[in-house]
């Protein structure tokens, strides 16, 4: 089924800029989608999330499979290097886990600023998807893809400097004074 009305509609998602508002939240989209879509598929539009489960179960779309199973590789490759570097046992990557997932988590991890690391994961993310991205730009995949990149990029934007050098510094306070207590 074509889905040319609905990505019509759907508009152009700034990457880069990140001081202006985007043009569409993914409350909105869900709710543009939910007009156009069949049930089966606004659910799982409804399901879609940047967090894949730890037991990957079909959606039905091969796309958001691979996306899922991807994702979920490159987060237990960035809990394993993690692990080692801090001497604790690490998690057995799952089958799959592609030379390319390890190495954008090693360079991930082994960045000195953790901005710096989420910025890095971002744009890689943002390559992944468009390298599964379909041919067709009005499928249910297009959908999904666009739906995806929209939450990337809405996550990406609640990272700013400032409110973590001030949430940094709240929680290294409150270590220091529970660690002052307890001696």
């Amino acid at each position: 089924m074509a889905y040319y009305y609905l990505v019509s509609q759907l508009p152009n998602i700034p990457v880069t800029e990140t001081k202006s508002a985007l043009p569409m939240t993914a409350k909105q989209f869900l709710e543009v989608c939910s007009r156009f879509v069949t049930e089966k598929e606004n659910a799982v539009l409804q399901e879609l999330s940047l967090v894949p489960q730890k037991i990957l179960k079909k959606t039905g779309s091969v796309f958001l499979d691979t996306w899922y199973q991807k994702e979920r590789n490159l987060r237990y490759a960035l809990a394993q290097i993690r692990a080692q570097k801090m001497k604790k046992e690490a998690y057995t990557l799952p089958e799959g886990c592609t030379a390319d997932i390890i190495a954008a988590a090693r360079t991930a991890v082994g960045m000195d600023s953790p901005l710096s690391a989420e910025q890095f994961l971002f744009e890689y993310r943002l390559r992944l998807l468009d390298d599964l991205r379909p041919i067709d730009a009005f499928s249910i995949d297009a959908v999904y893809a666009y739906g995806l990149k929209l939450m990337l990029i809405e996550r990406m934007r609640k990272f700013e400097v400032e409110n973590g050098q001030i949430s940094y510094h709240k929680i290294y306070d409150d270590i220091l004074i529970n660690d002052m207590e307890t001696k």
